[in-house]
């Protein structure tokens, strides 16, 4: 899931410029290449050093643990001290603890715990940097007078090309110069992360998205209460069940695609005899699908049903994958059905993004985002942990059929609930709620049904 808040009072700026866009929109790329690169690089090595897809699945797990805690935390922290601080300060965070792994391994000083607890300060610290690029987005949609659809789209557009060019890239570094130059690489990415946001952005992008009131001690007060705030999230999804059905949806499919990508595919890879180059090319051609998915969605999403496209979108892109696997197809058949999966996915987040925007009130979308995507992502530290265990246990074929019959019932029951009708209602049936909600009285207890 993704969605963000503008950090501000959500008024369109006098003088429009397309800089803030520009610049949350290549952080966001070095951020996710620099991912998507270590995503190869990180499994590889420890199935070439260490030959266990158990060990393999506990590193991903003590990357994404951390990363779904303190993304789910530092909800009211971005909102108290702003995205741009937060964004830049946690990429130099992540660079650091990224760098310090191939140094390390150079050194011989890289025990397997000591990795474990490197990968688990880089999920700790991209949990919020993520978050913090996230929130950027709409303000930074504002000051461009770009719609709103179209500016979750082109971010979709982005992620998607990073997921492209990261993967092809990792796989080529890991092919030719060994993992630890990919995870370099990674380091870099953060860096160049960091520096976008620190010096391209504009000053006053990213800005906290309340201040306290210097005239009403009592209403400050509550106003910077962090577990006030975190509270006002929680009780905020806790009403709303379309929201709630996308998490658990949307959490369940995480798990298994996590599962896919950082166990499943490597081990696949292997086992073939196709090697890393494998892992990057079928990441590749599913990033490149995705992002033309994505493109289209940011230029046609408004006009399309939406449930219908994100139901049809999760049939695309789930089951097909597992299965095309399971058969111990040619590489040539993996990678088409790869690339329609791709394109299937290319719609989700632009559809999610515009609901989640639409139906959360702006003073809460720092909040409620951060709540959201933590829940959605809760059982991705599980999923290559899991993946591990299973694979040891029965096979690699076996899981991947049961995999992938789950993800099929998952997506395909949802859409028979009755919540997901209020996905199609217009923008036009949310806003008057949006606009009470915010002429409200903001003292930190007010809650949204």
């Amino acid at each position: 899931m993704s969605a963000g808040s503008p950090g501000g009072t959500g008024v369109i700026p006098a003088e429009r410029s397309l800089r803030p866009l520009a610049g949350v929109l290549a952080a966001i790329a070095a951020s996710v290449t620099g991912t998507r690169i270590s995503l190869i690089a990180l499994p590889w090595f420890v199935l070439v050093t260490t030959g266990s897809a158990t060990r393999t699945g506990l590193v991903a797990f003590c990357e994404m643990a951390p990363y779904v805690l303190f993304k789910a935390l530092s909800g009211p922290l971005v909102d108290r001290t702003g995205p741009r601080a937060v964004s830049w300060t946690m990429d130099l965070a992540s660079a650091a603890a990224a760098a310090a792994i191939p140094l390390l391994h150079t050194l011989d000083l890289l025990s397997f715990p000591l990795l474990l607890g490197l990968v688990a300060v880089i999920g700790a610290a991209r949990g919020p940097g993520d978050l913090a690029k996230e929130v950027m987005v709409p303000e930074a949609a504002e000051r461009a007078g770009t719609p709103l659809e179209r500016a979750m789209g082109l971010s979709g557009v982005i992620e998607r090309l990073a997921s492209t060019v990261g993967p092809a890239a990792g796989g080529a570094l890991v092919a030719l110069l060994g993992p630890m130059t990919g995870l370099a690489v990674n380091a870099g990415c953060f860096v160049l992360g960091s520096v976008i946001v620190a010096v391209a952005l504009p000053r006053g992008t990213g800005r906290p998205a309340a201040a306290p009131s210097a005239t009403d001690d009592t209403d400050g007060a509550e106003e910077a209460g962090y577990w006030r705030r975190f509270g006002e999230g929680f009780t905020f999804l806790r009403g709303d069940p379309l929201l709630l059905a996308v998490i658990v949806v949307v959490g369940i499919t995480n798990l298994l695609d996590a599962a896919l990508s950082t166990l499943m595919i490597p081990v696949w890879a292997g086992e073939s005899g196709n090697g890393p180059a494998a892992i990057g090319l079928v990441s590749t051609v599913m990033g490149a699908a995705a992002a033309g998915g994505s493109l289209i969605a940011a230029m046609a999403a408004h006009r399309l049903p939406r449930r219908a496209v994100f139901l049809l979108g999760f049939l695309l892109a789930g089951a097909p994958r597992f299965l095309v696997l399971a058969v111990d197809a040619p590489l040539g058949v993996v990678l088409a059905v790869f690339a329609v999966s791709g394109f299937g996915a290319g719609f989700i987040n632009p559809v999610l993004g515009a609901v989640f925007i639409e139906r959360v009130p702006r003073r809460m979308l720092g909040r409620v985002n951060a709540l959201g995507d933590s829940l959605a992502w809760s059982g991705i530290p599980l999923g290559g942990l899991l993946a591990g265990a299973a694979v040891t246990a029965a096979g690699l074929t076996p899981v991947l059929l049961v995999c992938g019959a789950a993800y099929f019932l998952t997506t395909t029951l949802a859409g028979l609930r009755p919540e997901w009708r209020a996905m199609d209602r217009s923008r036009e049936d949310v806003v008057p709620r949006e606009a009470a909600e915010d002429r409200a009285p903001q003292d930190g207890a007010k809650t949204v049904p």
